[in-house]
């Protein structure tokens, strides 16, 4: 029989090891799960690009990745589940009009304790997650194609750029997030935080 121990840590507990000590409350929070495996926020989000991602921004949207559109302080929920070793995060994020998008997304984990999020069937972001400073850190690390079982690692200079989030806690059930995407030919090309 496997020790079920493992699979009762979030796969940000199982990522981190020993750093996962050093994370405050309100980020422990948001990483952790029930029983049944769920965990859920709400909270707002301010998504930010330049004006020439439209047309790829809406070209990936019809992928599953990202968001297409602006705004401010946008009333978001995030469930997150667990299932077979992965989790499944959906984003819902209102804007004042009334429209409601989503944005899903998958976080599996590789050997060496690296996430791969992938946005759709074939595309993923790999991070690296790691505790500075008492604030939740990840950088990107690549790309990756999934085809099948084969993994295609696509540099990145050659898709979006450099990944980056911070995470902050505010207190034991409020935190702080800041997601950017910053290509080195284009500079800052899509960011969310809130």
């Amino acid at each position: 029989n496997k020790d079920n121990s493992i699979y009762k840590q979030s796969l940000m507990q199982q990522a981190l090891g020993d750093q996962w000590n050093d994370l405050p409350q309100g980020l422990k929070a948001h990483y952790d799960h029930d029983e049944t495996g769920a965990n859920y926020a709400e909270g707002v989000l301010t998504v930010e690009y330049p004006w020439f991602m439209q047309w790829p921004l809406s070209l990936l949207r019809l992928m599953g990745a990202l968001l297409n559109r602006r705004g401010k302080d946008l009333k978001t929920n995030v469930a997150k589940t667990m299932q077979n070793g992965q989790q499944y995060w959906h984003r819902e994020i209102e804007y004042p009009d009334g429209k409601k998008m989503a944005f899903k997304s998958l976080f599996t984990m590789t050997k060496d304790k690296v996430f791969i999020e992938y946005t759709g069937r074939f595309l993923g972001l790999k991070m690296k997650p790691f505790v500075e400073d008492r604030r939740l850190r990840y950088e990107s690390c690549g790309y990756v194609l999934k085809l099948g079982k084969l993994m295609v690692p696509i540099p990145e200079w050659l898709a979006l750029g450099h990944g980056s989030i911070i995470e902050t806690a505010v207190c034991d059930d409020v935190f702080e997030m800041d997601f950017r995407l910053k290509h080195f030919l284009f500079g800052e090309i899509f960011s969310y935080k809130g």
